[in-house]
């Protein structure tokens, strides 16, 4: 083990603060008993019962979790099936042309990408609303979840599937009961980033969102701008809390799967 250099130490403490120190300024004055967020006014928890009547915020975060929701699942399962052709189905003709689609959004401008979406659902058109955020939604975070698929994919085990198919599977069977829970561990993380990904989006949401579908991080960001009130730091914590709750479930959970699948192979071995 290497010890840690004072560089290190410094550098690794400057780092930190400078991501998570806004946030636990944020989290601190949410307890601010002042309608002022800069002046501390005393300890007070008031504004956390004021954002629970604020009918304003609590439609827009309805809102966002059904995208949310409904979106990431959709660009996983998408996401995951256009991960598993391109890593498994070879050089077939259009390869080149639909990996280059499929990666498109992780380099293009989110203004590019909301303002072609838009124009797109006019011209079929569509009703801006909550279907359209949820399509603009799929298309860009899908791609997110085929990038963290397929490198799992790569890596995998083929002689283990290749098993299951000598045994009497068909190719859906050994998909579904041995290479789809070996990759669990990827697409749950593919499924975190697409929810986090459409909990976030701003920019193509403020493009193809309709009047009666605004979407939370629109809602506050229209909020800010006539100033940044105690309620705005409440439902910030009240994120910040729920995705830390996400992030240590889905953690620990996918330390469990590995550890299960690891002592399944230890008692196949000792088996055979």
């Amino acid at each position: 083990m290497r010890r840690l250099t004072w560089f290190n130490t410094t550098s690794l403490t400057l780092g930190f603060a400078f991501l998570y120190l806004p946030m636990v300024i944020l989290i601190i004055y949410s307890f601010n008993e002042s309608r002022l967020v800069t002046v501390w006014g005393g300890f007070s928890t008031k504004w956390y019962g004021e954002l629970m009547k604020n009918e304003a915020f609590l439609d827009a975060a309805v809102v966002t979790l059904k995208v949310a929701f409904a979106s990431s699942i959709a660009a996983t399962v998408l996401g995951t099936m256009a991960a598993y052709v391109l890593v498994r189905g070879g050089r077939f003709f259009g390869r080149t042309l639909f990996s280059g689609m499929i990666y498109a959004p992780l380099v293009m401008p989110e203004v590019i990408t909301g303002l072609s979406l838009l124009l797109l659902f006019i011209s079929i058109g569509l009703d801006r609303g909550i279907i359209t955020i949820v399509l603009a939604h799929t298309t860009f975070s899908m791609c997110y979840v085929s990038v963290v698929v397929s490198s799992r994919l790569v890596s995998f085990d083929r002689s283990v599937e290749e098993a299951a198919l000598d045994l009497g599977c068909t190719p859906f069977d050994a998909f579904r009961s041995v290479t789809l829970p070996i990759i669990a561990p990827a697409v749950i993380s593919g499924w975190l980033l697409a929810l986090t990904l459409s909990l976030d989006d701003l920019v193509i949401s403020s493009f193809v969102a309709g009047p009666s579908s605004t979407t939370l991080p629109i809602k506050i960001f229209s909020s800010v701008r006539l100033g940044v009130s105690p309620e705005i730091n409440a439902l910030s914590t009240i994120l910040i809390g729920l995705v830390t709750i996400g992030t240590i479930s889905a953690s620990l959970a996918s330390k469990r799967a590995v550890k299960k699948r690891q002592q399944e192979e230890q008692m196949a071995e000792q088996a055979a």
